[in-house]
C-alpha cells in the first residue's frame, strides 16, 4: 500500500525504497525526506496516515523477529528463511571443506550465529596462497543465509572514521585482508570483544550502540595477513584447500538448501558448552595456521634469543633458563646477533611478558668459553628472569 512507503521516526520523516543490486535483487534503504514534498506529491492529509515510531533500536533475533518493539523500529532486518526439514549435502560439503577436523565447532560457529545472534565469537581468518579454494563461496554463503545483516568491508574501511554502515550488523567480511599494521590488528581485536561502540557518519554526531558484529576474514598471504602476537585467544585461522571441483552453480545450490540448515540448526545439539567469553576455549579453535602467523610476526632479535636459549637448554639437559639482560647480550654477542640491552629488555618485558625476581638474589645462567668453544654454567646475583622450555617451544 502507498502509505507504508513513508515511515516517520521521532520527528524525521523517511521513505522506504527497494534500491537494485548488481546481484539482481534488492535492498532496503531508508531515505530522509521533506514533509512540504510529500504534501506536494499527495496531499496535506497523508501525512496524518504515515506509521510514526519513537526511535529506532537493534535487537537481532532470527527466530522470534520483532520489526517494532515498544514503538521502536527494529533496524535489524529480518531474514526471511523459513526451516524446513531436509537435507543440505551442499553445505555439509562446504563446511567440511572449510573447517575439516573441526567441522563440529564449524557448525556450532553457525548455530551460534543463528541462535544466539548477540553471543561473541572468535575472528574467523581463512587463509590459502592457492585459488579456487571456496573461501569466497563461504563469505557469500554466510551472506545469503542473514542476508542484509552482513557487510562486506575493505581493509580501508577498517582504518576510516566513518563507521556508520557497520551499525547493527551480524557480521562483517572482508575477502581479501591485509591488515598488517599494529593499529589495525588493534582495533580488529578491540571491536571483536567489545559491548559497544561509537557510530560515526559524515555531518552527524557520533552515537554510542551495541556491538555484536563478528568478523571473517579471507586472505591468500598465509603469513603476515594481520598481526597475531602470542597468546592472543581471539583468532580462529583455518588453512583451506583447494577444491577438487569447480562447480558454476554451487553457491544457487547453496542457497536452495539454507532453510533445511536452519531446521537442523534449531534441532542440532551443540558439539561444545560455552568455557570464555567467545564461547570457544582457545585449545579448542588452535590450528598449525595461527600459529604459522604468530611464527611470522615475530622479530628476528625474539626468534635468536628463542634459538639461543634452546640451545643451551638440550647442550645442559634442562628445562628452564635464568639470565639477566646483561647475560643475553654478552651471549648474543658471542653469537654474532646484534643486539642492544634495550631491545634485549623490549623483547622479554613486551613480547615474552616475564617478570624479573622481585630482589637481587643468586641464580645459575651460562656462559660461553670462546676457548674450548662450550657452553659451561656460572653463579651470579641479580634481578634474573626465568623463561622454561615449554614457553618457548609454544612460540615456534
Amino acid at each position: 500500500m502507498e502509505e507504508k512507503k513513508f515511515i516517520r521516526v521521532g520527528t524525521t520523516l523517511y521513505k522506504i525504497v527497494r534500491q537494485p543490486n548488481i546481484r539482481g535483487g534488492h535492498t532496503v534503504k531508508r531515505i530522509v525526506w521533506n514533509n512540504e514534498t510529500l504534501r506536494q506529491d499527495y496531499g496535506k492529509d497523508f501525512i496524518a496516515t504515515v506509521p510514526k515510531y519513537d526511535g529506532f533500536c537493534t535487537v537481532p533475533d532470527h527466530v522470534n523477529y520483532q520489526p517494532v518493539i515498544d514503538n521502536f523500529l527494529n533496524l535489524y532486518e529480518p531474514i526471511g528463511h523459513k526451516p524446513e526439514e531436509g537435507d543440505f549435502p551442499g553445505i555439509t560439503s562446504l563446511m567440511r571443506h572449510i573447517f575439516a577436523e573441526q567441522y563440529e565447532l564449524g557448525m556450532d560457529y553457525l548455530q551460534l550465529l543463528y541462535l544466539r545472534p548477540v553471543q561473541k565469537l572468535p575472528i574467523l581468518l581463512l587463509v590459502s596462497e592457492e585459488r579456487n579454494t571456496g573461501k569466497s563461496t563461504f563469505l557469500n554463503f554466510l551472506k545469503a543465509v542473514f542476508r542484509d545483516n552482513v557487510t562486506f568491508n575493505t581493509n580501508e574501511d577498517f582504518r576510516s572514521q566513518f563507521n556508520s554502515d557497520w551499525a547493527g550488523k551480524l557480521m562483517i567480511l572482508v575477502d581479501e585482508v591485509l591488515l598488517n599494521r599494529r593499529e589495525d590488528s588493534e582495533r580488529l581485536k578491540n571491536l571483536s570483544t567489545t559491548l559497544s561502540y561509537k557510530v560515526e557518519a559524515k555531518g552527524r554526531d557520533r552515537d554510542e550502540i551495541a556491538f555484536f558484529a563478528k568478523f571473517v576474514l579471507c586472505s591468500n598471504n598465509e603469513n603476515l595477513p594481520v598481526i597475531i602476537d602470542p597468546g592472543e585467544t581471539r583468532y580462529w585461522v583455518r588453512k583451506v584447500g583447494r577444491l577438487e571441483n569447480d562447480d558454476t552453480e554451487f553457491l544457487p545450490k547453496l542457497k536452495a538448501e539454507i532453510p533445511a540448515l536452519l531446521y537442523h540448526l534449531q534441532h542440532r545439539r551443540m558439539a561444545t558448552e560455552q568455557s570464555s567469553r567467545m564461547w570457544f576455549d582457545p585449545g579448542q579453535i588452535a590450528t598449525p595456521a595461527l600459529r604459522k602467523i604468530i611464527r611470522s610476526n615475530r622479530n628476528i632479535l625474539e626468534i635468536e634469543m628463542s634459538e639461543l636459549i634452546l640451545e643451551i637448554m638440550d647442550i645442559e639437559k634442562t628445562d628452564r633458563f635464568s639470565f639477566c639482560i646483561n647475560d643475553m647480550a654478552a651471549l648474543l654477542q658471542l653469537n654474532q646477533t646484534k643486539a642492544d640491552k634495550h631491545s634485549v629488555r623490549k623483547v622479554v618485558c613486551d613480547q615474552w611478558k616475564l617478570s624479573p625476581a622481585p630482589n637481587g638474589l643468586t641464580y645459575t645462567t651460562c656462559q660461553f668459553d670462546t676457548s674450548i668453544g662450550q657452553y659451561f654454567p656460572v653463579k651470579r646475583v641479580g634481578r634474573f628472569y626465568t623463561v622454561t622450555k615449554e614457553f618457548l617451544e609454544k612460540l615456534q
